[in-house]
């Protein structure tokens, strides 16, 4: 069974000495972060191959007197000291992917404040952040109750469908007292909502033919094209939000040819796991009475439907004592706190029912998941100590 954590009040521990001394390294050391993330940035992390960042990752955890650990799935694990080593574990994970390919030029450039290269925040940031906070940590000599579990996670961006999220969670389950997840830049938003998506690849299949002589043949294009036109007309729930896009598609081989063949690529998502579940049942209805409308009694179009990514949803209640821990922490650095949706390794946690936040790192960003992703330090130390103040009031104070 999972411990029910009693998180610590804000005030009493931002007042105490292990606070004050873990934040000052925070501040004092914020170079080293910034460093930290042009390290990180230079090296390539296509989904799928985070081999040599999971290296790197786990040199800089050696840094710092950890002894970190990969799993079967490729995540970088390591447990910090604890006054109570048997207390349940308070993970704080970054994910080490990037949406990039591994050709992506990733030199970076400085325009004034601004740091610019693929993958910068997204995710340097959170990187750079969960190794900051634990160099803070040390530096006041570990002073947590129950122990951190640094997570460096693989397959978080897109078709990797969150695939370390997935088996960290199910490797470690009811073990976990929280599940705090770092990703990217900023300081006020608090990611309580995990998007779920199911993402499915439909393919149209019928004989062809030559445009002109075999005129009237089904057609695997028409086919596809039929459904996006009512796929465009279903009605989505405003409430909780639910949204549908045709994000690929393709198929022919020329411009005389009757397509034979024909794929569409569409990501259903939703905040709520049930919406989603009638979203996709409609989908499907849609998807098979197209082929069915482009059939006809002598030559049929099949339609084939497979599921690539499902990321679940989930949610902790803003009554949860973890995000009145966020909000208040927030509020703490004199920022005002944002309750949010998105799809993130928390996810995962938030769908197994452990109490889950994703936050950002600190400083400002934007061009996410484009080549002129940037970042702004302008106060990035603050986002970090709210990750810190955040993390030791779950964890609670060793005294």
């Amino acid at each position: 069974m999972r411990e029910e954590l009693v998180y610590s009040d804000v005030t009493e521990v931002a007042a105490s000495p292990a606070f004050v001394t873990a934040r000052a390294n925070i501040h004092g050391t914020d170079a080293d972060t910034v460093a930290d993330m042009r390290a990180v940035t230079a090296i390539a992390a296509p989904t799928g191959a985070e081999g040599e960042r999971a290296r790197w990752l786990a040199e800089r955890l050696r840094e710092l007197g950890l002894a970190p650990a990969q799993d079967a799935a490729g995540n970088v694990l390591a447990l910090t000291p604890a006054a109570d080593p048997d207390a349940a574990p308070i993970a704080i994970v970054a994910h080490l992917d990037t949406v990039f390919s591994a050709e992506t030029d990733l030199t970076l450039r400085e325009d004034g404040n601004r740091l610019q290269a693929p993958g910068i925040s997204d995710n340097g940031r959170g990187l750079a952040g969960m190794l900051a906070v634990a160099r803070a940590l040390r530096a006041a000599d570990w002073p947590v109750r129950a122990p951190l579990l640094l997570v460096g996670t693989v397959a978080e961006e897109g078709a990797g469908d969150l695939r370390g999220a997935k088996h960290f969670v199910g490797e470690w389950g009811d073990r976990l007292g929280a599940f705090i997840a770092l990703d990217g830049a900023g300081a006020d938003r608090i990611i309580s909502t995990g998007v779920g998506s199911r993402r499915l690849r439909v393919t149209y299949a019928a004989r062809g033919g030559h445009s002109w002589s075999d005129w009237g043949t089904p057609n695997a294009i028409h086919a596809a094209g039929r459904a996006i036109a009512e796929l465009c007309d279903l009605d989505l729930p405003a409430e909780p939000r639910t949204t549908l896009t045709v994000a690929r598609m393709g198929g022919g081989i020329s411009i005389n040819a009757i397509p034979a063949d024909a794929w569409l690529e569409i990501d259903l998502r939703s905040e709520q796991h049930e919406p989603l579940r009638d979203l996709e049942t409609r989908a499907r209805d849609v998807l098979q009475r197209a082929a069915a409308a482009e059939s006809t009694d002598s030559e049929q179009v099949e339609c084939e439907i497979a599921v690539f990514g499902d990321r679940p949803a989930g949610l902790t209640p803003a009554r949860h004592p973890l995000i009145r821990l966020c909000q208040a922490a927030t509020r703490a650095i004199g920022r005002t706190p944002e309750l949010t949706s998105s799809s993130t390794d928390a996810n995962v946690a938030l769908a197994a029912g452990i109490p889950a936040v994703a936050i950002g790192a600190g400083g400002e960003a934007g061009g996410m998941h484009t080549t002129s992703e940037w970042y702004d330090n302008e106060e990035g130390a603050l986002g970090i100590e709210r990750a810190l103040l955040i993390i030791l009031c779950a964890a609670g104070l060793a005294n």
